[in-house]
């Protein structure tokens, strides 16, 4: 069976951020602006994009 995976995208900057949600970023592999990586549909990755919610796009493929 295929895993889901889910095309997240960075839409704002993380300057000024609280570390924690920077921290997510970097555990979702995300360092620019417009940058997009696809993940495996996780509870751990879902977590980290909820938490993000307010900077990322996320679609599912």
């Amino acid at each position: 069976m295929a895993e889901k995976l889910l095309s997240v995208t960075m839409t704002k900057s993380k300057i000024g951020r609280l570390p924690n949600h920077v921290a997510c970023l970097k555990g979702l592999g995300l360092r620019k602006i417009r940058q997009t990586v696809k993940v495996i549909d996780t509870a751990e990755n879902r977590g980290m994009i909820s938490k993000v919610s307010y900077m990322v796009k996320v679609e599912e493929i």
